[in-house]
């Protein structure tokens, strides 16, 4: 019985969604040597169904390209594209835009449950999120924007705010929460 269980709990976490970080470490092996681990950005797009992202982009540095970025985008874990973007308003990323991989110590799934958790957002049905890890000023970032069914009528969502914390330790540095707008 106990056998049983085990295998019930194995199978389930054989096929949880990837986490952001999981899925840069896999996106190694999309990219050239001069890439690795060299993490710029990563973002996913606002779930659907789920209050986990399936469709994410992983962002790393590359010296070799021409706007300095190779992107790797994953869809339920699997690499669907490898593309080095050209974006007209952007400018070329440098070196120290590369995130310290030793100071990303929350990864996609944790940042989403603290954010979840605030307190104005307990009466509301949290329905989707789309997440952004970022550099800042005071180190990276979690940018965590949520979504909710509204009360009036379950069956539409409404955005109710973004939360942004520390992805080395967790610490929330500001929740923009608007929960009225889910009525």
């Amino acid at each position: 019985m106990l056998a049983g269980a085990l295998g019930l709990v194995l199978a389930r976490t054989s096929f949880a969604d990837p986490t952001a970080l999981s899925l840069a470490d896999k996106g190694n092996q999309y990219v050239g040597v001069q890439s690795k681990d060299r993490i710029i950005h990563i973002e996913s797009e606002k779930s659907m169904g789920t209050l986990v992202p399936t469709v994410w982009y992983v962002e790393y540095y590359d010296p070799d390209a021409m706007m300095k970025r190779v992107d790797v985008k994953f869809g339920a874990g699997q690499e669907l594209e490898v593309s080095h973007p050209v974006r007209p308003f952007e400018l070329p990323a440098k070196d120290e835009d590369v995130l310290d991989r030793t100071r990303l110590k929350v990864d996609s799934d944790r940042a989403l449950s603290l954010a979840a958790a605030e307190p104005l957002l307990k009466p509301l049905t949290l329905r989707a999120a789309k997440l952004t890890l970022t550099g800042s000023d005071a180190g990276p970032v979690w940018k965590v924007e949520l979504w909710a069914a509204k009360l009036s009528d379950p069956t539409e969502e409404a955005n109710v705010g973004t939360v942004t914390l520390s992805a080395a330790d967790g610490t929330i540095g500001r929740a923009d929460l608007h929960p009225g707008k889910a009525n």
